[in-house]
């Protein structure tokens, strides 16, 4: 056997992982440049989403734009607690895991199922995320950039890489 042959399901995975993401980037970018230079509607629907949810528990808590109008604030009373830019609205974290599950699997009736479930669950993931931002920013506001930067993006991750080793090991049709 050839090299190729030995290795071609990997090739023709990471090829197909790389076009997919790379078209679905693409694609994002030109969604963000509909923007026009505010906020993309998706950002403000998870900023409002995370406000909700801590104004559960927490009072005054409201949303509003930040001065340069690219990102959100999630308030408590007066004060700007935390900016919420559009990389944080979960929808990147979606590409890679969309892109590896069409580059992984066959498209049937259970991936019809998963991916839309996978989404939901990263939403889920990521609403909590920057609802422990906004608890960080007021609690410890000095562990802020390695929560932000490192740790909830662990935790992200994370719960991708399980939701791919789920479709792996139990779901996917062989």
């Amino acid at each position: 056997m050839s090299l190729y042959q030995d290795f071609k399901p990997s090739i023709l995975f990471l090829a197909k992982f790389i076009g997919l993401y790379i078209i679905l980037n693409i694609a994002y970018g030109f969604y963000l440049d509909a923007s026009k230079g505010d906020a993309d509607v998706v950002t403000k629907i998870v900023t409002e989403q995370t406000a909700w949810i801590i104004d559960l528990y927490e009072d005054q808590i409201s949303t509003g734009p930040t001065e340069d109008l690219k990102s959100i604030f999630i308030y408590q009373g007066e004060n700007p607690i935390l900016s919420v830019y559009e990389g944080c609205n979960g929808l990147n974290v979606m590409i890679i895991f969309l892109s590896f599950l069409i580059a992984f699997g066959t498209i049937g009736k259970k991936m019809l199922w998963f991916i839309p479930t996978g989404i939901i669950v990263i939403h889920l993931f990521n609403l909590l995320r920057i609802l422990l931002l906004f608890h960080v920013t007021i609690s410890m506001p000095e562990f802020l950039y390695f929560s932000h930067k490192y740790l909830f993006t662990a935790f992200i991750y994370i719960a991708v890489f399980g939701m791919w080793a789920l479709w792996i090991l139990k779901i996917n049709d062989k």
